[in-house]
């Protein structure tokens, strides 16, 4: 058995040497080759000198470098696309992922099991107000996906090779990971954790980071805003339908005192409604344009220790190798 890790990496420099330090102790108790996969997402700090010295000293570990930040989703997605394990481990680089799970993960894949996904079950270091809209995020994907997305699991999974196969189908460039796992359908077990502090570092993922993150999950995998528009176009509706029998009831009543603040708050109402929905219909529309231009999903500036090219190559543009430092 070959087992690839798969690392995305940006601007990780103070979190790289404890994570490799890590993850060869581990290594070294599993029998079996392996790779270590980096993913370059375009890092403006050491990380690519450091990753240029350690693979240039251990041939386990490959780089793949990023013209620029393509984001966590194409790096993950570079990654699966290279990788050339029976396994693929998916983590992150500051060690919130902690490698000491992969014994165990390993073990469930060779019991059959084609995704292993550790879910968390307490998230150390993070505010409330984090770990509150984290919770939030989880619950509503696992409603509006009906329950493809397993709650409280994030990007850290052990993939069979079928699975990393399937996955490499998809190359729609508003992506989703978890999301598109979770719709294999493939044969899942989860191992629960207790998610540790960042040891080094700062997280990449700013509020506003998160919030494009959950757009994405949410209109990548329901229409329900899009359906959530028309139920407020029928209440709204019926509530225009409620006031005109009451407005011509105080008309044969002979009680209609002449005014416009009632005219006003429903111009508004019905305006509000519409344009709420014109702008749900325009995102999904300009997802579709975007999706139309066939744009690779990434592209490489170079590898390093990556021997040959995957069949899907021809999404990103390989140069030589020279451009790594050292």
């Amino acid at each position: 058995m070959k087992l690839s890790i798969a690392i995305p990496v940006y601007n990780e420099a103070h979190s790289l040497p404890i994570l490799l330090e890590e993850l060869r102790s581990v290594l070294k108790t599993l029998s079996c080759d392996y790779e270590i996969l980096f993913v370059n997402d375009g890092s403006n700090d050491e990380t690519l000198e450091i990753l240029t010295r350690e693979a240039r000293g251990d041939s386990h570990i490959k780089i793949l470098d990023f013209t620029r930040n393509f984001g966590h989703q194409a790096a993950v997605t570079a990654a699966l696309d290279f990788a050339t394990g029976d396994a693929v481990a998916i983590m992150d680089a500051d060690l919130q992922d902690p490698p000491a799970l992969l014994p165990e993960m390993i073990r469930l894949y060779e019991q059959g099991y084609e995704v292993v996904s550790p879910q968390r079950r307490s998230r150390a270091g993070e505010s409330l107000f984090k770990r509150l809209t984290a919770s939030v995020f989880y619950r509503l994907m696992h409603f509006l996906t009906e329950r493809k997305v397993q709650r409280d699991v994030g990007d850290f999974r052990l993939l069979s090779r079928a699975a990393v196969v399937a996955l490499r189908q998809f190359r729609e460039q508003h992506r989703f990971i978890r999301g598109l796992i979770g719709w294999l359908g493939m044969r899942e077990a989860l191992v629960p954790f207790d998610r540790p502090a960042r040891r080094a570092g700062r997280s990449k993922y700013s509020m506003w980071a998160m919030l494009r993150l959950s757009w994405t999950a949410v209109t990548a995998f329901s229409a329900f805003p899009l359906r959530l528009t028309m139920l407020a176009g029928v209440a709204s509706s019926g509530l225009a339908m409620l006031y005109f029998f009451y407005a011509s009831y105080q008309y044969l009543r002979n009680a209609i005192v002449p005014g416009w603040t009632s005219i006003v708050f429903v111009q508004c109402f019905f305006f509000g409604v519409t344009l709420v929905a014109i702008g749900l219909i325009g995102q999904y529309v300009s997802r579709i344009y975007e999706e139309s231009k066939g744009r690779p999903l990434y592209l490489l500036r170079g590898s390093l220790n990556v021997a040959s090219l995957p069949p899907l190559a021809d999404e990103a543009m390989m140069a030589p190798p020279s451009r790594f430092p050292g």
